[in-house]
């Protein structure tokens, strides 16, 4: 039996329940709808001048980002409007707004809490090259990528300045006319093969992409709430939106502890109270002296629990079996056995984690990761060899199953918004090679194969690997210091590599976003649409609001706290990186064993033998995949979520009508949350704008 054959088994409902009138109006049923309007462009108007300052403001003082809070606000504003002004929002229309709040109000830099736009990058290069901690590199950054230090644009902080716009160097390839070339091809790429990755995981693999009814769920909700019509509220409301709204209760009651209680008491104390300790508590040093090197803490994250109700149980089962069996348990067995050589005893989990990666767990990883390509790869060409076998002998294609509106499911059709395979190839192709000339014109000494062996080869198969993971178990794959690793062994010695766009690219998690819109029933080109409209609106967005930050005063200085005390630790780290290549650091080098990839490589087609021998199902072996080397607090909230929703609500509702419960209950809780923390960032604005008053 095949991976497929056996997903597709375990994902049968285990009873089939009736929910009345709503049965028919499922997820994926229905005729696709364009979610593109005026209220996406009025949307994203809204997010990119009201939201954007303040997640700015938030992240250079606290060191926190709206996240959900954009999306979900913006979406119960406009449903609010449209109920009071006696109209409704299409479930694509709410979709496409969120896509685009989402979008808009992303993480530029996660590590810094940088979110705003492009220009967020500016400002951060702007302090690579005044920073103490990079001054001994600070003449070799080029001017391409930031004005020198001496520049009346960096000693006036002038966004507006003209060497922001042209280089000494290169002429018309300044630091801004760069963030737009690689913003705009970035995008081509980002599309173009996440429509392929999409098409190979989806529609001919057919995988699961377990969290995708999150989203589509929570619009499908807030649609609904929109709608007057009396037969539209018994039928569609009477269940949907009812969970929605036990959800969003539990957010905001669980957000106002976890993240508002902090926030607030931290404005007038000197320690603010935390009943959950954010992100986890450490037992690692309490336990080391019977467990050495293992990985004990405990998360109070009820998304999480959440999240092991939606995803597939045997997935959880085999992520916790492989937490505890390596993190916990087999940390401490390896470290007897020599495989930890810079472990020392008194560190917290994050640096463990970080030591025993370097030692280990990043070959290991790279050894699943390669047998998780070959086994995708092979399992695709299994499905096109099973669809030629399934044609008859006139040469017809099986046929497609059809919904009651005559629509194929999971399956390429101008209703979906489908476009030809070479457009999508071209996209990715013409990004590639554009990153891939601009870099070798900025950095013509830098071996060329390098970057194309990067865009061509590695980036497409990477983004396959990442979607196929992210379709059996919700999340990608990372392969960490990938491309300091290449640079370093390259032999080039220059520090201008670091800033070159190198097309590496990861375009997994757009494979879930394609099926989010199926799944609301939105057209694809909803999104092409919204992306021309963000484009003018994001660059002067951020343009206009980071010019004022910076104008109002240096970043990052007292004003700015979490950005006064964090960026100068990333700066030394950041310095220590781009030295790297010529000062013979072989840290990044020490971290990959050969013999451990390749054995690891080994291992994992084994285990997936096994696996399949002993009649489990596939995807539990993705769980043990998942879950290598990893911490205890990311297993219990999931492994306590499955089996909460499997023992208990499964049987209390029933197995069918809870799997359709669960994603409207997580996409309410997400929007409760994001409501807790869009007062948390009100409050820390009223207080840090009073605080600067003179009464």
């Amino acid at each position: 039996m095949t991976d497929l054959e056996n997903m597709a088994q375990e994902s049968k409902p285990t009873e089939s329940i009736s929910l009345g009138p709503t049965q028919d109006d499922v997820l994926e049923r229905g005729p696709f709808v364009d979610g593109f309007s005026r209220k996406t462009i009025i949307g994203a108007l809204f997010v990119a001048f009201v939201m954007m300052p303040g997640s700015i403001y938030l992240g250079l003082v606290a060191g926190q980002t709206l996240g959900s809070a954009a999306e979900w606000v913006t979406i119960i504003l406009f449903a609010e409007v449209a109920r009071r002004s006696f109209t409704n929002l299409k479930r694509q229309e709410v979709f496409i707004l969120f896509y685009v709040a989402s979008a808009i109000a992303a993480v530029t830099m996660a590590h810094l809490a940088l979110s705003g736009g492009p220009f967020a990058g500016a400002i951060w290069n702007q302090y690579l090259v005044q920073s103490p901690q990079t001054s001994a590199i600070s003449d070799q950054i080029p001017d391409w990528v930031v004005p020198a230090a001496s520049s009346q644009a960096i000693r006036g902080r002038n966004l507006a300045h003209p060497d922001w716009f042209f280089s000494k160097s290169r002429g018309l390839l300044g630091p801004f006319v760069l963030c737009a070339i690689g913003y705009v091809l970035g995008r081509f790429a980002w599309f173009g093969m996440g429509y392929l990755v999409f098409r190979a995981t989806s529609d001919l693999e057919r995988l699961p992409f377990p969290l995708a009814p999150i989203a589509a769920e929570g619009a499908t909700a807030l649609a609904e709430s929109t709608d007057r019509e009396e037969n539209v509220f018994r039928s569609k409301r009477s269940w949907r939106w009812n969970i929605f709204s036990i959800g969003a209760s539990m957010g905001v009651v669980f957000g106002c502890l976890y993240v508002l209680l902090p926030v607030v008491t931290g404005l007038f104390l000197a320690k603010p109270i935390m009943l959950f300790p954010i992100p986890f508590i450490d037992f690692t040093k309490n336990v080391e002296s019977v467990l050495p090197a293992s990985l004990i803490s405990l998360s109070f994250d009820i998304g999480g629990l959440l999240a092991g109700m939606i995803l597939p149980f045997p997935l959880v089962i085999g992520l916790f079996i492989s937490i505890m069996t390596t993190g916990v348990f087999g940390n401490p067995i390896l470290l007897k056995l020599g495989a930890f050589r810079h472990w020392t005893p008194g560190n917290g989990l994050l640096v463990n984690q970080m030591i025993l990666s370097f030692d280990f767990w990043m070959s290991v990883s790279i050894g699943m990761a390669a047998a998780v390509a070959v086994l995708g790869i092979s399992n695709m060409i299994r499905t096109f060899a099973r669809q030629i076998r399934t044609r008859g002998h006139n040469g017809r294609r099986r046929e497609i199953e059809l919904d009651s509106f005559g629509v194929p499911l999971r399956a390429p059709s101008k209703q979906r918004g489908d476009f030809p395979l070479w457009i999508a190839a071209g996209l990715f192709v013409f990004a590639t090679a554009g990153f891939a000339a601009i870099a070798h014109i900025l950095v013509p000494e830098f071996p060329v194969w390098i970057i194309l062996i990067f865009g061509f080869i590695w980036s497409p198969l990477h983004s396959y690997i990442s979607a196929r993971m992210v379709g059996l178990t919700g999340g990608g794959l990372a392969t960490p210091f990938l491309k300091e690793t290449v640079f370093i062994t390259s032999g080039y010695k220059g520090v201008d590599i670091w800033f070159a766009p190198i097309p590496l690219f990861d375009c997994g998690g757009m494979a879930q976003r394609f099926r989010e819109l199926e799944l609301t029933r939105t057209k694809f080109t909803s999104i092409f649409k919204a992306e021309l409209l963000m484009f003018p609106i994001i660059f002067i967005s951020s343009f206009v609001f980071w010019w004022f930050f910076w104008k109002l005063n240096q970043i990052p200085s007292d004003t700015f706290p979490f950005a006064a005390r964090m960026w100068p630790v990333a700066a030394r780290q950041a310095y220590l990186i781009f030295t790297a290549n010529s000062t013979g650091n072989a840290l990044l080098l020490q971290a990959l064993n050969p013999k451990v990839i390749v054995g690891s490589l080994g291992v994992g087609m084994a285990l997936y033998t096994v696996v399949q021998l002993s009649g489990l199902p596939v995807i539990f072996f993705y769980g043990l995949i998942g879950g290598l080397g990893g911490a205890l607090h990311g297993a219990l909230p999931l492994i306590t979520g499955a089996l909460l929703g499997r023992y208990y609500f499964g049987k209390k509702f029933g197995a069918d009508r809870w799997k359709r419960y669960v994603p409207v209950l997580a996409a309410g809780f997400s929007c409760g949350m994001g409501l807790a923390g869009m007062t948390a960032v009100a409050f820390s604005l009223i207080a840090q704008c009073a605080r600067d008053l003179p009464f």
